[in-house]
């Protein structure tokens, strides 16, 4: 992208350098990173061969897509049982399972022991719940106040509720902005933030993705470890919490997906979906490669 971000496929071998001995952990956002961006939030598929690829890199390191969307919606597009999966910003995570304890909310109440549809017991981490009924009321009156729109997708990520405009006339966007801020007013326990060509509505708790990949990283028993090395590829305003955690805990390779030059707490940047699919299988094919001097 610029010299201040050079391309993660260019620096391949040198980032690969440092992971000799780690136990690298994927970090991977959807939109924008697996699949391409489109016009419909419903048909954002992303291709067979880019699933083989997460697939492949999923063999060798433990893998965790985090996701705006619905956590179901995210599974569902996805199809993959060999990766973890985060919707709603992280406040719907299923994670591996593990002693439940005291997380940065507060206390273990989140946390619910589950069983997948593979059998295994897992934990269901759910730190927004008390906040569904109001999301369904709010889901109600966006409904009301926006069907004279044209263009507006409003879309139930469970825990979070995005307004998509891409679609909407650029007259409208105003108008638009208005009712959304407008309803806000009487839910003060949520907040709004912005991503490309999209509104959410969020619930005012102290979690983003950030937190996510640590709670992540946490289950996954790599927590306090220095031997690890994380790798989050994201393309959005809301990654930028995950790219500050490997920042803050100085691991790690926070990638950003983006042609253009941007204002991002990336440290490397690949292109396009199609550049981190080349990526994917790049290092997947590093580790095969390693005869067994990577850790896992």
């Amino acid at each position: 992208m610029q010299k201040k971000h050079p391309s993660a496929l260019c620096m391949f071998d040198r980032m690969m350098s440092a992971a000799n001995g780690k136990r690298i952990v994927v970090f991977l956002d959807y939109d924008g990173t697996l699949s391409p961006i489109v016009d419909d939030p419903e048909q954002a598929f992303m291709s067979d061969s880019m699933r083989s690829a997460v697939r492949e890199v999923a063999r060798y390191f433990p893998t965790a897509i985090i996701s705006g969307r619905c956590r179901d919606k995210v599974c569902e597009f996805v199809k993959l049982t060999s990766v973890y999966y985060a919707g709603s910003h992280g406040m719907d995570i299923l994670a591996p399972m593990r002693p439940l304890k005291s997380t940065s909310t507060g206390d273990a109440k989140y946390q619910t022991r589950v069983i997948d549809e593979q059998g295994n017991e897992v934990v269901l981490f759910q730190p927004a719940q008390e906040f569904l009924p109001a999301i369904e009321e709010i889901l109600k009156v966006l409904d009301e106040k926006t069907k004279e729109i044209n263009g507006v997708m409003i879309e139930n990520n469970r825990f979070c509720i995005s307004v998509h405009f891409r679609r909407v006339n650029e007259e409208d966007f105003s108008t638009l902005e208005e009712q959304v801020k407008s309803i806000l007013e009487d839910y003060p326990r949520f907040h709004l933030t912005r991503g490309r060509k999209v509104m959410e509505i969020r619930p005012s708790i102290k979690w983003d993705k950030g937190h996510a990949l640590e709670y992540l990283l946490d289950t996954l028993g790599f927590g306090n470890s220095k031997d690890v090395l994380p790798l989050y590829i994201g393309d959005d305003r809301t990654d930028e919490d995950a790219f500050k955690v490997l920042q803050t805990r100085k691991q790690g390779y926070p990638i950003i997906v983006s042609s253009i030059p941007k204002d991002t707490k990336a440290s490397y940047s690949l292109r396009d979906p199609s550049e981190v699919m080349s990526f994917l299988l790049r290092l997947a094919r590093w580790r095969r490669n390693s005869n067994g001097r990577l850790l896992i």
